[in-house]
């Protein structure tokens, strides 16, 4: 029971057993008793939405987020249209699912012009708040490390996604705290401070050394150089007491079984977080 206790916020970010299909991960999650499952959108095609929604919602498992929106940067007013129409779908999978918060990774540059694809990030959400709303769905921005900026996200540092939340209502748009991609930041404290009452995630891995690969290098919590429970410290007193996933792009954690990965996981979190 202390332990059962003790995983009660602990939620399986799904990409971090990404072999398993939807039913898979779930299945998982109720055998290890984790009550919380993070669930991606190329899982839930898989299997259709109303089927995932059947699965999800006949586990009694909770969901903690959608992953993912975003994406926003186009090369043309009829492409920028296109990822706000997507974006609207996510959120409509989003309550569909039964969580009120959508990830977004806001998108690389189209071209080499980085300010103007911020602008487009900035005006994307803009475009987005009021259909969300309208869904309960609250839009949680997550900033990456700044060397996932030509390939997934203008938006590197929580600095920046604390300028865009701001402009809206806490239960509109706030922010994701990775300690993936934020533990490097020397404004990091500050910057969390600054998101009280609008940090809508919290994700745990840990920054391995030396890194075996820019985006599959994630290791298992305690594995690496992240300081998890002084960022968890500064999290909660900040005011987030939601569920942490553990998301990890990692093959070698890919290719284990995953029933051990999710024992590992409960030990890791018990233990580093």
């Amino acid at each position: 029971m202390e332990q059962l206790q003790s995983i009660e916020r602990l939620s399986l970010n799904q990409i971090t057993t990404d072999k398993w299909n939807l039913q898979e991960a779930v299945n998982g999650c109720v055998e290890a008793e984790i009550p919380w499952i993070a669930l991606w959108r190329h899982k839930i095609d898989e299997v259709g939405l109303a089927e995932a929604k059947r699965i999800v919602k006949s586990s009694g498992l909770q969901v903690s987020s959608l992953c993912r929106g975003g994406m926003f940067p186009g090369s043309d007013e009829r492409d920028l249209q296109k990822r706000i129409d997507d974006n609207k779908r996510a959120i409509e999978e989003a309550a569909e699912l039964g969580t009120d918060t959508l990830v977004l990774v806001c998108g690389p540059s189209i071209d080499k012009d980085i300010s103007r694809a911020r602008q487009m990030v900035a005006d994307g959400i803009e475009k987005l708040v009021p259909f969300a709303e309208q869904y309960g769905v609250k839009l949680a921005i997550e900033p990456l490390h700044p060397m996932y900026a030509a390939e997934r996200s203008v938006i590197v540092t929580l600095n920046q996604a604390n300028t865009i939340a701001e402009q809206y209502r806490p239960d509109q748009v706030g922010v994701v705290v990775d300690v993936f991609h934020v533990w490097w930041d020397p404004d990091l404290y500050n910057q969390i401070a600054r998101a009280s009452g609008r940090i809508l995630g919290y994700h745990v891995s840990d920054w391995i050394v030396p890194t075996p690969d820019l985006l599959m290098g994630r290791g298992m919590m305690g594995d690496g150089v992240i300081e998890l429970r002084k960022i968890r410290a500064a999290v909660e007193k900040a005011g987030y007491n939601g569920p942490i996933e553990v998301e990890i792009f990692n093959h070698d954690i890919w290719n284990q079984p995953g029933d051990e990965v999710l024992e590992q996981i409960k030990t890791r979190y018990i233990e580093h977080v």
